[in-house]
């Protein structure tokens, strides 16, 4: 399960305006690679999100949510992989099978590719992501505080 700790900015009944906490790609290069360059590109982007509580939450809070990462392997399958076996698939048959020149080949399998991408894009919208909360944190205190019970 992946995990998130977000932080409610507005809140308008049960619906509350979370803020996802920054996070850096990661330290270890000390922002040499490519990561660190191109969020420094094209800066960083707050995103907001709206999410519907069975209780009353206040600006500031903070909570835990959990996504089942099950769907994310296969969501990351069908994005990267389907569009690649399609192109990879109609290269060699159109290489093989209906002998067609060079310049052919890779039109067909640029769009290939972009048929897979298409196929992958249209399921994606089908799939349902469970996100639960895990965890709704008291406003008077931190989660590294009560996280260390």
């Amino acid at each position: 399960m992946i995990e998130q700790t977000l932080t409610v900015v507005s809140v308008k009944g049960t619906t509350a305006t979370l803020k996802p906490q920054a996070k850096k790609a990661c330290e270890g290069c000390n922002g040499k690679c490519g990561s660190q360059i191109f969020a420094k590109l094209f800066g960083n982007k707050e995103a907001l999100f709206d999410f519907d509580f069975q209780q009353q939450l206040e600006p500031g809070q903070q909570v835990l949510f959990g996504l089942d990462d099950s769907h994310v392997v296969k969501s990351s399958f069908l994005t990267y992989l389907l569009p690649l076996l399609f192109a990879i698939a109609t290269a060699i048959f159109a290489a093989e099978v209906l002998f067609l020149p060079e310049g052919w080949q890779i039109i067909l399998a640029f769009s290939a590719g972009f048929a897979g991408y298409l196929c992958a894009k249209f399921y994606l919208k089908a799939v349902k992501h469970h996100i639960e909360v895990i965890k709704i944190y008291p406003i008077s205190s931190s989660p590294a505080q009560i996280d260390g019970d």
